[in-house]
């Protein structure tokens, strides 16, 4: 069965170029009703202009789709709450939410101000979280939500000179576990997309050629997969090139020791144990690692 989204009302951040933009034409190309939201500012986050967000809508509406475009600020709650009204006024629902606004400021650690580490966690994180907060309510009450987080390997894996942006990266996915639980029950399925594209943000960090392997609409179609009506909940889906994969966090099974023995030289004399990966399992709540270490006290104390 054809994934499509007709009378789907979905809010895409920083959709005026790049990937946001590439996921805004998708979705309106198979149905939806799209907001256009973009800053329109550069790579860095300075400046502001409507325009790339206004070409995207008089594009949509070209293909004969309905989209109108809105400059809040991620970062800025009120703002992002004027968008929604906006889309209510206009569409009365709010289905698919795709956090994809994002600015880059580079450097390593040891140089960076810590002025470009909070502006990044507030576009990245926060703006995320403005948004989802602005929906939140408005999915529950209509029982339905689709929204995606943008994630990076960089945050889950590390990448020299970004640790404002994997900080960012990683608090999103934590944000995501949490959400799906909380909106199980009204049928608001989260993910996130950890996405590698040529755009703006890797212009000069991957070289051409690979740049032309990696287009925005391959990675657009794994987005339109977690905002179906299908989609799964609490799932990182990697794409690039045409490549798709999960990424998961698991825990080792590890070791136990009795109160007499609890020192750091045998949980080093034992690293090995501990660090097995054999049995390793991907826990679906914080308790359930509790729930985990206990069980191994409690079946010490019965053998």
């Amino acid at each position: 069965m054809s994934i499509g989204f007709s009378d789907r009302v979905a809010i895409i951040t920083g959709a005026g170029n790049g990937l946001g933009r590439s996921h805004a034409l998708a979705l309106a190309e198979r149905g939806a009703k799209v907001v256009v939201n973009d800053l329109g500012g550069a790579r860095d986050g300075t400046g502001a202009s409507p325009a790339a967000a206004e070409e995207v809508v008089e594009k949509i509406k070209a293909l004969g789709g309905e989209a109108f475009s809105h400059s809040a600020d991620v970062a800025n709650f009120e703002e992002v709450q004027d968008m929604v009204a906006e889309t209510q006024a206009k569409w009365g629902r709010v289905d698919i939410l795709i956090n994809n606004a994002g600015i880059l400021r580079d450097k390593s650690f040891s140089n960076m101000d810590l002025a470009d580490f909070r502006l990044v966690i507030d576009v990245h994180l926060m703006g995320s979280v403005n948004c989802t907060k602005a929906v939140w309510n408005i999915m529950r009450a209509q029982n339905y939500g689709r929204i995606v987080m943008t994630t990076s390997a960089s945050g889950m894996y590390g990448n020299f000179g970004q640790t404002n942006y994997g900080a960012a990266k990683m608090a999103v996915l934590g944000f995501m576990n949490t959400l799906a639980l909380e909106g199980g029950k009204n049928n608001i399925h989260v993910n996130a997309l950890a996405p590698t594209a040529g755009t703006r943000m890797t212009e000069d960090i991957l070289p051409a050629q690979i740049i032309g392997l990696m287009t925005q609409e391959s990675v657009s179609v794994g987005v339109l997969l977690l905002c179906d009506e299908d989609a799964p909940t609490r799932t990182i889906l990697c794409a690039g090139a045409g490549g798709y994969a999960t990424a998961s966090m698991f825990e080792t099974d590890g070791i136990f020791l009795s109160k007499a023995d609890q020192n750091p030289e045998n949980i080093r004399n034992q690293w090995q144990s501990l660090s097995d990966t054999s049995k390793n399992k991907a826990l679906l709540t914080g308790g359930k690692q509790t729930e985990k270490f206990v069980m191994k006290a409690m079946a010490n104390m019965q053998s």
